[in-house]
């Protein structure tokens, strides 16, 4: 039995996230069909880095595939890919370890949130279109905030899959290019619809319409307040996955450029 790390992305607008549901289009429930298809093993499993809510997108997916295969990585990317619908593509295969894990492996993951200045008749799938005017340094100022270890409660969805609402924010940068405004958080992990609350918060703060002593109650105390301000999912993108060794590059750039 080999293991392989698939590095994937997708357009997540046609589907109900990445975890595997019945009677629902799944983009690990499209991948393992694709793999079980390719190797004519009805139990073959595909084991992700973690899960995106439905709608999001991955610039970089990380999962692991075990199967009995004499295969090269460089086939296995081609015949997954022949397989695959046009808005899942593997990237790269790579064989790796027996013990590596894509989910208990990972270090951090990085998310980057657009938001659009203004309405667009192409980007309309890949940002969240806010009208009304955002002060930029209020909104930054506010997202130190969320840096360090801290009870995520208010901004996550009730998960029976997770044992500790803690969650440790790394970073969280924000830019503005052209008329969109680009945020990256990376964290050790998230929580259900965590990152989507924690861009709401910030886009209200830079409406005027909560305050850094609101936040600063959000993270303190549970609160059902955030959930109101969820953004939705189509700016949303898994940037990275990162493991041992791995970095983030530096400069922070629109996944699509709207000018």
């Amino acid at each position: 039995m080999a293991r392989f790390k698939l590095y994937i992305e997708y357009e997540g607008t046609r589907y109900s996230g990445w975890q595997k549901q019945k009677n629902a289009r799944t983009v690990q429930g499209k991948l393992i069909e694709a793999a079980q298809k390719i190797f004519n093993d009805d139990n073959i499993d595909i084991q992700g880095s973690g899960r995106t809510d439905a709608g999001v997108h991955a610039l970089c997916q990380i999962a692991h595939l075990d199967v009995k295969t004499v295969l090269a990585p460089e086939v296995i990317k081609m015949k997954l890919n022949d397989e695959l619908p046009a808005d899942i593509n593997i990237l790269e295969v790579e064989k790796v370890s027996s013990k590596f894990h894509a989910r208990h492996d990972a270090k951090s993951r990085s998310y980057i949130y657009q938001i659009s200045r203004r309405r667009t008749a192409f980007g309309k799938p890949f940002v969240w279109w806010i009208k009304d005017k955002l002060d930029i340094k209020k909104m930054e100022k506010a997202s130190t905030l969320f840096i360090g270890l801290h009870d995520f409660v208010s901004f996550a969805e009730k998960d029976n899959e997770e044992k500790s609402t803690k969650v440790l924010i790394e970073n969280v940068q924000l830019r503005e290019v052209d008329n969109l405004i680009l945020i990256r958080i990376t964290g050790s992990h998230f929580l259900w619809k965590q990152v989507r609350r924690m861009i709401g918060v910030l886009v209200e703060i830079g409406r005027g319409k909560l305050s850094e002593d609101d936040l600063k109650f959000f993270l303190k105390n549970k609160s059902d307040k955030p959930a109101k301000y969820t953004a939705p999912p189509s700016g949303l993108f898994l940037e990275k996955v990162l493991y041992k060794d791995d970095k983030l590059e530096d400069e922070l750039i629109p996944v699509i450029r709207i000018n």
